[in-house]
């Protein structure tokens, strides 16, 4: 019986480890989490510029063609 019993508890022990890493891996990943959170209206906007430029330059491409085509 005392044999199962420390059993028991060794694995408790061990399987207490791996949860401490869990939950310090949790934290850590809800930390990124947060800054990316933080992080996403700077990228949204980054974002509409580059989508904005692109249009832009797709119209000048559009008035050189339609130029040269005259």
């Amino acid at each position: 019986m005392q044999r199962i019993i420390l059993s028991f508890m060794a694995l408790l022990a061990l399987a207490g480890c791996g949860l401490g890493e869990t939950a310090v891996s949790a934290a850590a990943g809800g930390a990124s989490e947060i800054e990316q959170a933080k992080q996403a209206p700077k990228l949204e906007a980054q974002v509409k510029q580059q989508a904005e430029a692109a249009v832009t330059l797709d119209a000048q491409r559009r008035q050189a063609a339609d130029a040269g085509t005259q």
